[in-house]
């Protein structure tokens, strides 16, 4: 809505999707990433009109944005090393919970909707079931435009349960309250909201002249460190709860220059 929403399902075709398509990046500037999501949408949505008509529909081909492979900010060993001592001095729960995403790749919505009765401190386990985000109304009485969603993670294997390191495991039993229905990040039955958090950790990485950091950054960290100490990627992959460890590879792993060199040196030792 608006461009397509008043189309008759025999007038949605190839052309009309195409200038759709453009007239979203042209003029409202939405990015290619962004279209993508919407035309999977239209997509799903015209299959599913196709499937409830009767007439013949117009073949429609769908061609999709191609978008800029950025790659994404990871923590060197030395950065991380930095920001750890960083938010080990002074510790609070805000300081900790970041840590905690350090140590387990945990996304924010995931770390924001945690309470602590799903945190294992006998097993050292924390089980992700629900995520936190803010999203907007569309309800037109509602004076405030956005309201917090707390709901069931996004696929069955982003419900998953994580085991802990022994340090991670230690920090939880340090910042533990009795009251199951408490927030990790807070220690009361109040959240906190995933923009509040990243306001944080923008300050905490300021304070430690970390450039380009956010809280996927952290997601990312992780998951490059598991690999550089040779984690088993169908472990890793359901760890960081990916429907499948291609996504593992392609989007969270990011060989250091360390990692190149170290296998390059695998050649030297074999005498190649």
């Amino acid at each position: 809505c608006p461009r397509l929403g008043g189309c008759l399902p025999h007038n949605v075709t190839t052309t009309a999707v195409d200038d759709f398509a453009k007239e979203l990046i042209t003029c409202d500037g939405l990015s290619a990433k962004t279209v993508h999501d919407i035309l999977v949408v239209l997509h799903g949505i015209l299959d599913y009109v196709a499937s409830r008509c009767s007439d013949a529909l117009p073949t429609v081909k769908i061609s999709y944005p191609k978008q800029e492979r950025r790659e994404m900010r990871v923590l060197s060993r030395e950065e991380q090393a930095h920001f750890t001592a960083y938010l080990l001095t002074d510790t609070d729960r805000c300081r900790f919970g970041v840590l905690l995403m350090l140590l387990s790749g945990i996304r924010i919505g995931g770390l924001c909707a945690l309470k602590w009765e799903n945190v294992d401190l006998r097993e050292g386990t924390i089980r992700i079931s629900a995520t936190l985000q803010r999203l907007s109304r569309t309800e037109a009485e509602h004076e405030s435009c956005t309201r917090i969603v707390i709901s069931t993670p996004k696929s069955e294997t982003s419900a998953r349960t994580i085991p802990l390191t022994e340090h991670a495991a230690a920090l939880c039993k340090r910042f533990a309250v009795s009251d199951p229905a408490a927030y990790v990040l807070t220690g009361t039955e109040h959240c906190m909201e995933p923009r509040v958090l990243q306001y944080r950790i923008q300050k905490y990485t300021r304070d430690c002249g970390l450039e380009g950091v956010h809280a996927h950054t952290l997601r990312h960290t992780f998951a490059t460190r598991a690999v550089e100490v040779g984690f088993e990627i169908k472990s890793l992959s359901e760890i960081l709860g990916h429907a499948g460890t291609s996504i593992t590879l392609e989007r969270y792993v990011h060989s250091s220059m360390e990692l190149k060199r170290a296998n390059m040196n695998k050649l030297t030792a074999a005498g190649l």
